[in-house]
């Protein structure tokens, strides 16, 4: 029986993680950790009985009563490297994730990556490392390079992300944007941060500087692809020319359920893919112009250094503002770009280092607004 803890479980990842275990059998869940909605953690800890339950708000987890309570991202730590827990399933929002990400490597876990930011922002000190514990992504179209690469590493000359493109694709203005238009994402159900990522593309040039950490691919060797069907999340490119490609309907019950059984493949509680039900599938190059945080990424992830966690840290910031209704959408894309053209690099930085630019990253986004 593996043991299981979930960190994010009132999120949308987390809430289809319990998804999934409720019909993966040899998997026993022990712990659950969310952000601050203190009601659904009490009523998912109470449905499945898990000994371990905590907040990342400590103010509300102080609140909480159960068996083990946990709180701040202290207890996210403790939680992430538990004796005789096999997999972290960690879905929790922002770089701060890096804190029980390193925490459960070091204790040997299998990590089940939902979380970008943290690879995104401290992997340069991340890749310098040698854990005992492995990341296995959970992303759809992460997770379907894992599986296109896997075996396979001296044959691809390329690999392609691909992206739905967004509400705003065929929209010609981007001024005047609400954040009830920026959720509402064409195909897939998720949070609202990533939500408003994928409406910037932000979400996806993210991806491709994870995928340099995670796959060791150079920014000039990830392509990212408009799909608009959100069918194939993923494709390789092989030195012949043929390629590789993953495909399933949009449902992250799928790569979730992957990161827990890998190796393994098991019937998943997911609808089965049928090429003809799926219809036609279409490609468009991303505009850049339109969406300028895309080509920011691709400039962050080939310099590398600070420069990724200061681009998360002021898009972190910005989202932040726009949800809050304090920053237009297309003013998302000003401060992000300002930010990223004041700060001055670091090539080879410490964790130290990073964590400093990550908070002159959020000052400066005040500063700018």
């Amino acid at each position: 029986m593996k043991k299981v803890v979930i960190l994010g479980s009132t999120g949308s990842i987390g809430k289809n993680a319990l998804e999934v275990l409720r019909n993966l059998e040899g998997f026993e869940l022990v712990g659950i950790y969310g952000g601050r909605n203190r009601e659904l953690l009490l009523k998912q800890a109470e449905e499945w009985g898990v000994e371990y339950i905590g907040l990342v708000d400590e103010k509300e987890a102080g609140k909480l009563r159960w068996r083990r309570v946990l709180s701040g991202i202290e207890g996210a730590c403790e939680l992430a490297s538990l004796p005789g827990v096999d997999v972290v399933v960690l879905a929790l929002v922002g770089s701060c994730a890096v804190y029980p990400l390193l925490s459960a490597l070091k204790s040997g876990k299998r990590v089940a990556m939902a979380n970008k930011e943290a690879v995104v922002a401290y992997g340069p000190v991340i890749e310098k490392e040698k854990f005992s514990g492995e990341i296995i992504p959970v992303d759809s179209e992460h997770s379907s390079l894992f599986q296109c690469i896997k075996g396979r590493e001296k044959e691809v000359e390329r690999i392609y992300l691909t992206a739905s493109g967004g509400p705003f694709r065929e929209r010609e203005s981007l001024e005047g944007i609400t954040v009830e238009e920026a959720l509402r994402h064409p195909t897939w159900s998720m949070g609202k941060k990533i939500t408003i990522d994928s409406a910037t593309l932000m979400n996806k040039g993210l991806e491709v500087i994870e995928a340099t950490f995670l796959f060791g691919f150079p920014v000039e060797r990830i392509k990212v692809v408009i799909h608009p069907q959100s069918i194939i999340h993923g494709m390789v490119e092989l030195k012949d020319g043929s390629f590789l490609a993953h495909l399933s309907w949009p449902d992250m019950k799928l790569p979730i359920q992957y990161a827990l059984t890998y190796p393994e493949r098991r019937n998943a509680p997911v609808k089965p893919f049928n090429p003809v039900e799926a219809g036609k599938l279409t490609f468009e190059e991303p505009d850049m112009k339109r969406f300028p945080l895309l080509s920011l990424a691709y400039r962050a992830g080939k310099e590398k250094g600070t420069l990724p966690a200061v681009l998360n840290a002021a898009n972190e910031e910005a989202v932040k503002l726009f949800l809050e209704e304090k920053l237009s959408f297309t003013g998302i894309f000003r401060v992000v770009e300002r930010v990223v053209e004041l700060h001055k690099v670091i090539e080879n930085p410490s964790f130290e280092d990073i964590e400093e630019a990550e908070r002159w990253a959020r000052e400066e986004v005040k500063r700018c607004t």
